[in-house]
């Protein structure tokens, strides 16, 4: 079977259009429809928020460098 691939922008939700294809008139043709995957960016921006949350929980109060040693040898040891 031989595959084509094409981008198109929806423009209309109750219809696609697609135009120039590289088959026969009467050819058999498979249609599979696939949604751009977005998940990546969604959760690229919620670690972004989670991250600025966490900064702001600390602004008033910072980490010390001994805490920051404390808890990465606790972490080490399976605290």
């Amino acid at each position: 079977m031989n595959a084509y691939k094409t981008y198109v922008t929806i423009a209309d939700p109750k219809q696609l259009v697609l135009s120039d294809l590289p088959f026969q008139p009467g050819q058999k043709v498979e249609v599979i429809i696939l949604a751009e995957d977005n998940q990546r960016a969604t959760l690229a921006a919620e670690l972004k928020k989670l991250f600025k949350e966490i900064q702001a929980t600390h602004a008033d109060h910072p980490l010390t460098e001994e805490e920051i040693a404390a808890e990465i040898e606790a972490y080490r040891r399976g605290e």
